[in-house]
C-alpha cells in the first residue's frame, strides 16, 4: 500500500491502541521469554528460543507496519457526511435480487475491514460497485460465484462510535 490510507476515526484509534499494547506490553513479554529460553542452554538446538526470537521478529515487524499506518492515516470523519450517493464511511442496507433479503454493509478503509461486522472495504469488489450509487440504483457485483445484483434501498451516515465504547467528544 502507498499513499494516503483512508480510515474512520475509531479505525485510527484502534491501530494506535495495538502500536500501543505491542510497545508497552508485548514487547517487554517477549524479551522476558528469550531471557528464560537462552538460559535453558545451547542456544543451537533451543525450540524454545527461537520460538521466542521468531515472534519478537513478528511483532517488531507489526510495529513497522503500525507506525507507517498511522502515518499515512487520512482520517474521515464519518459523522460530518451525507449525501444520497454511496461513499467511503455509508452504511448501505441493500436488496440482495437473488434472494430477496436484505443486507446492511458499512464502506471502510481496507485496515478496517471485518466481515462480521459487515465493515467492507472500500476497494472490495461489493463497495465498488456501490460507491457512487443512490437509493434505487442497482449494482452489479461480479464474484467467483457469478454476478448478483443488489438494490441500494438505504444510504446512512453514522457516527461509527460504534465501535463499541468510543469515548463522547
Amino acid at each position: 500500500m502507498s499513499g494516503n490510507i483512508p480510515m474512520t476515526p475509531s479505525g485510527l484509534r484502534k491501530l494506535k491502541e495495538e502500536l500501543k499494547q505491542l510497545q508497552t506490553v508485548e514487547r517487554g513479554k517477549i524479551s522476558r521469554e528469550i531471557e528464560v529460553a537462552r538460559a535453558h542452554g545451547d542456544l543451537r538446538e533451543n525450540a524454545e528460543y527461537h520460538a521466542a526470537k521468531e515472534k519478537q521478529g513478528h511483532i517488531e515487524g507489526r510495529i513497522l507496519d503500525l507506525n507507517d499506518w498511522i502515518a499515512r492515516a487520512e482520517v474521515i470523519d464519518t459523522s460530518k457526511l451525507g449525501g444520497d450517493k454511496v461513499i467511503f464511511g455509508a452504511t448501505v442496507v441493500l436488496l440482495d435480487s437473488e434472494t430477496d433479503k436484505t443486507v446492511t454493509y458499512r464502506i471502510v478503509g481496507e485496515l478496517e475491514a471485518d466481515i462480521k461486522k459487515r465493515w467492507l472495504a472500500v476497494t472490495s469488489p461489493v463497495a465498488r460497485a456501490l460507491i457512487g450509487k443512490g437509493v434505487g440504483d442497482v449494482a452489479l457485483v461480479r464474484s467467483p460465484g457469478g454476478e448478483r445484483e443488489y438494490e441500494v434501498q438505504e444510504i446512512r451516515f453514522e457516527d461509527p462510535a460504534d465501535d463499541e465504547s468510543a469515548p463522547s467528544p
